[in-house]
């Protein structure tokens, strides 16, 4: 089962869901809403289960683009296409996460004349034979699994604040303007992205990787856009799932919840349940 969705695709669903074939007590579901800026939808994601060199594996992840929507569908078309394609990915794969998506974004950058001046972030997690999970991420986009009821985050936000001395020792500043979150350059909310290739010496797109076996105590793994973690706290959105009939549901569930608590950002999210 796969499913791509952006809605930068005329007749691309907006929500969905599926169940892996080969690991049967897998499924996972998406939901996106359009936020309430003038700009056409930027987030895009992958859920797609597929068998490669006789393992099973689950690729899920979340791509929130900014000033358009092209870097992310180039990533939603791309970067699980590069890591799979790097040499040595069954045997260190965290390493060929790691040159895929410096790959990508090199990729990109020299496609900036048609892929245009924007960047997106990036939330990626490959589930291998069901018992494996690899989570890697630039931005702010998260993801969080759920352990007997107890949220734990995978991913890092990096945010500009934090990442402060990198982005200075590269040349570049951090504004912190009342009543404004910090940016790069006065520009950026994040401190590490693919593209953006007017601000890319001062910002990273190196990702952070972790590592998770699956076990009997792993009930779901949340992925989603930063337009739901503005709103939500991780334990707020594992709590509001749990009881959920489906994957697809329990995502769709989210998305209402984010844009009753009046997120305006576009909110994307996916979620893999395991049965």
């Amino acid at each position: 089962m796969k499913e791509k969705a952006c809605f930068s695709t005329p007749l691309t669903p907006d929500s969905g869901k599926g169940t892996s074939r080969m690991v049967k007590r897998i499924m996972q579901g998406y939901d996106l809403v359009k936020g309430k800026s003038n700009h056409a939808m930027e987030d895009c994601l992958v859920s797609e289960f597929k068998h490669v060199d006789d393992n099973d594996l689950g690729l899920f992840a979340i791509f929130d683009g900014h000033m358009g929507h092209d870097v992310a569908n180039y990533l939603k078309l791309h970067l699980f296409e590069n890591i799979l394609k790097e040499h040595d990915f069954w045997l260190d794969t965290e390493s060929a996460i790691r040159r895929a998506y410096q790959k990508t974004d090199k990729d990109i950058l020299e496609q900036s004349f048609h892929l245009g001046k924007g960047g997106s972030t990036a939330v990626t997690a490959i589930l291998i034979n069901g018992q494996k999970l690899v989570v890697a991420n630039v931005g702010d986009s998260r993801a969080v699994i759920c352990k007997k009821g107890v949220a734990k985050q995978l991913s890092v936000d990096h945010e500009p604040s934090k990442e402060k001395h990198m982005i200075e020792s590269k040349g570049g500043f951090v504004s912190n303007l009342p009543g404004d979150v910090p940016r790069v350059d006065g520009q950026l909310a994040v401190a590490r992205a693919f593209g953006d290739k007017s601000l890319k010496r001062h910002l990273s797109s190196e990702p952070d990787v972790i590592m998770e076996m699956v076990n009997d105590d792993v009930e779901f793994i949340i992925l989603a856009s930063d337009g739901l973690w503005k709103v939500m706290s991780n334990q707020e959105a594992v709590d509001s799932i749990r009881n959920a009939k489906d994957a697809q549901s329990a995502a769709k569930r989210l998305t209402e919840e984010a844009v009753l608590r009046k997120s305006r950002d576009d909110i994307s999210c996916i979620v893999v349940r395991f049965q």
